[in-house]
């Protein structure tokens, strides 16, 4: 029976509608929910029920509005389970006879909720991954618990995911569930000793703006640029002209060296890229379910040279917004900065990288750098195990407070010293070059133009020269869409590209 039925029924004269309660299908059996702060339990039902939660030996009461929707926070408590949720509707009209409608949710656990987002490196499944063999026939655990909401863009914001529920990991529930995020909770799980659940809330090849809420965009005028009409992954006609002949060209050298043609998955339909359309459809019904925190991947499909500039505004604001938008405060938002990729001349995988480096302006962030273990000629590298170790240590360092490194080294610094220019580093404890040589460094003069450094390290710095600028005042690392990069901090963690002009 639909909800605008019920209503009608309420709302006739004389009438007694039965008693439904309908709850969003994120509270569901099978699922976690956040330790440590209030559980939140909402629905609809028919306006003015009376609406009954029990959780934990703990009942609270609730009454639908008019509109009938109610909703219920009951105590916060410790990690454990699995429990039993009730939720019983009571009948509307006094003395009715009717019996009490009663939605009954098993093995719930409390834990820590996770939601991961972003596009297709996010999305990429287990089955692809490049230990899929070895991992996938162990991945069952009861502790771990997985929903993936399917793909949705939306005008409006969505009361309810898409989705066909939580369950717990097994060998084929992980199959098609984001490597990255699995491999992030079963390192947590393992070391947190406590349930954990993922929200899988990702699409392919979309942009950020698509996942930014329309009215926190629209308080910028700086990003009136994200509301422009786009075309593919570029800004202009002759743009995807060209993308369209890079396709070609790599699908005609697949075939000449007799490989398999190459894939461009990451090209979504373009009602998945209006602003805010999957924040409405996809992370809006996931906004009044208590988290522990948020791990993202994405940036690639806003490498376009027009668009990569842009894209740390865009971030930011996206970030804060959800933030805002979930009302508990700055929770941990994990993301991964984009790896090694060829790309094309028409897009900047260089200073989207920084863009993303600066977003760690933002309190209670982390960056995974992965820039030592893309593929350049392929945009969805398979090693997806690193990637969620690096988020896992991230995690266990910023929500759990363990003393471990996190991050690799981070640009500080740079300061001339006479025809060398110096720079320093945060997480740079220990820096060593992998290849037993530093390469990437790029040094410039007061003309901006930047030439090829010699570099060395020193202590926990790295001095760069070039005969050609005598008098070097800015330095940069990485700066290519698919760089070599060889340098790490005493913990195995790369360095993340960079430049200090600014």
């Amino acid at each position: 029976m639909s909800l605008r039925f019920l209503v009608l029924l309420a709302l006739l004269p004389g009438v007694v509608a039965p008693a439904e309660v309908i709850l969003p299908k994120i509270l569901a059996s099978h699922m976690v929910v956040q330790r440590d702060l209030p559980v939140h339990v909402w629905g609809m039902a028919t306006p003015g029920q009376d609406v009954r939660v029990s959780f934990r030996g703990e009942t609270r009461p609730a009454k639908a509005n008019r509109l009938g929707r109610w909703s219920v926070y009951l105590d916060p408590g410790t990690a454990g389970g699995p429990f039993q949720m009730k939720v019983e509707g009571v009948p509307v009209a006094a003395g009715s006879t009717e019996a009490a409608q009663t939605i009954t949710l098993d093995d719930v656990l409390v834990g820590d909720v996770w939601v991961a987002s972003g596009q297709s490196n996010m999305e990429f499944e287990m089955r692809r991954a490049a230990t899929a063999a070895q991992d996938l026939p162990h991945a069952a655990n009861p502790r771990i618990r997985l929903l993936v909401v399917k793909k949705r863009a939306s005008d409006y914001a969505q009361d309810d995911a898409d989705t066909d529920g939580w369950a717990a990991s097994s060998t084929e529930t992980a199959r098609n569930f984001s490597a990255v995020a699995w491999y992030f909770a079963r390192d947590i799980e393992q070391r947190e000793h406590v349930p954990v659940g993922v929200i899988d809330s990702s699409w392919g090849g979309t942009i950020v703006e698509s996942w930014t809420r329309l009215t926190a965009l629209a308080e910028d005028a700086s990003l009136a640029p994200a509301f422009v009409a786009r075309g593919k992954m570029t800004d202009h006609e002759s743009d995807a002209l060209l993308e369209d002949k890079d396709e070609q060209r790599q699908r005609e050298e697949a075939k000449a060296q007799g490989k398999p043609g190459p894939q461009f998955s990451w090209h979504p339909p373009l009602a998945s890229w209006g602003p805010g359309l999957l924040y409405n459809g996809m992370i809006a019904p996931l906004v009044p379910f208590p988290i522990r925190g948020v791990l993202w991947y994405q940036g690639e499909s806003n490498s376009a040279l027009a668009r990569a500039p842009l894209y740390g505004r865009l971030f930011r604001t996206m970030i804060e917004d959800w933030r805002r938008q979930w009302g508990i405060g700055d929770f941990p938002f994990l993301y991964v900065q984009i790896s090694n990729f060829k790309s094309t001349p028409l897009e900047d995988w260089a200073t989207l990288r920084e863009q993303q480096l600066k977003a760690l302006e933002l309190r209670n962030t982390a960056m995974a750098v992965t820039i030592d273990i893309g593929n350049p000629d392929d945009v969805h590298p398979t090693d997806k195990v690193d990637v969620g170790l690096r988020l896992s240590h991230a995690a266990r360092a910023l929500s759990y407070g363990e003393p471990v490194e996190y991050s690799g080294p981070l640009f500080r610094q740079a300061m001339p010293e006479g025809t060398a220019i110096r720079v320093w580093f945060d997480h740079g404890k220990g820096l060593t070059a992998k290849g037993g040589t530093v390469t990437g460094f790029e040094v410039a003069g007061a003309d901006g133009k930047f030439v090829a450094a010699t570099a060395k390290i020193e202590g926990n710095t790295v001095i760069a020269t070039s005969a050609s600028v005598p008098e070097p005042l800015f330095v940069r690392y990485g700066w290519a869409n698919s760089p070599d990069c060889d340098l790490f901090n005493g913990e195995g963690l790369p360095a993340s590209p960079f430049t200090s002009m600014q």
